[in-house]
């Protein structure tokens, strides 16, 4: 085992890791106003309504995908009837149809980014890193997967990549599991290790909440006056509005 290999396939995995899981922590605690999606819908609506669901979508199932391939076994599969024939067919094309959706959706937000005025005052450093970073690893998964999977002879990543990723979270890394790995893989690795140690300090940290508490808060009375009179009305809080224009809603 090389330096290289034990810094590569180890180290900085580990250290990625760290700034993840510690980096979140820090986050949340000095820093939950800004724990947020900094939602820019207000600026624009009609490209984000289209982009937004794609990319969303997409990644779900890019990432369903990622799981099944990297931390479930082959012999699990097996067990349960999925052969290597099945498994490499689903992946492929089932994998190539989310990770097209999924680039699409992102291309049409970073368009919506560059080309939009309001929303691109409003994009911040982090965010534009956050997207280099993210469009690079799925664009270098994407050139692996047709490359190699599609156009290619399919390559057995699940008897390299994937029980190198099992070893480190079972700390037992095997970082010799990477050496023969093509290089369009190993960049892709490499670029997801530096999304990963990025995510705490970008607004992907949104992935993390979930507006659970919202569904239970109280009803939020809105009294308002106008020239028939006064009245009010009950509202969930985040649907407050007005019902004539002009009015002045006031709690």
């Amino acid at each position: 085992m090389s330096p290289t290999d034990t810094l590569l396939w180890v180290a900085l995995p580990y250290a990625a890791a760290a700034v993840f899981v510690v980096g979140h922590v820090w986050r949340y605690r000095y820093d939950q106003f800004g724990w947020t999606t900094r939602s820019s819908q207000v600026y624009e609506n009609r490209l984000l309504r289209w982009g937004s669901p794609m990319f969303h979508l997409g990644i779900l199932l890019v990432i369903a995908g990622h799981v099944v391939g990297l931390l479930i076994p082959r012999t699990w599969l097996e067990a349960v009837g999925v052969d290597e024939h099945a498994y490499h067919l689903g992946a492929t094309w089932m994998g190539t149809a989310a990770a097209a959706l999924t680039l699409a959706g992102l291309a049409i937000l970073v368009y919506r980014r560059r080309m939009v005025g309001p929303v691109f005052l409003a994009t911040t450093r982090s965010d534009k890193l956050m997207y280099v970073v993210l469009a690079a690893t799925l664009g270098f998964g994407t050139l692996a997967t047709v490359q190699y999977q599609v156009l290619g002879d399919a390559y057995d990543y699940r008897g390299s990549i994937s029980p190198w990723v099992r070893s480190l979270l079972t700390f037992q890394p095997q970082p010799e599991l990477m050496s023969g790995v093509p290089a369009m893989f190993q960049v892709h690795v490499l670029s997801a290790t530096l999304l990963f140690a990025i995510w705490p300090f970008t607004r992907l940290v949104h992935v993390f909440s979930a507006p659970v508490g919202y569904l239970f808060r109280p009803y939020i009375v809105y009294r308002s006056r106008d020239a028939a009179g006064s009245g009010s009305r009950a509202v969930r809080p985040g649907w407050e509005g007005v019902e004539r224009p002009g009015a002045r809603p006031r709690l």
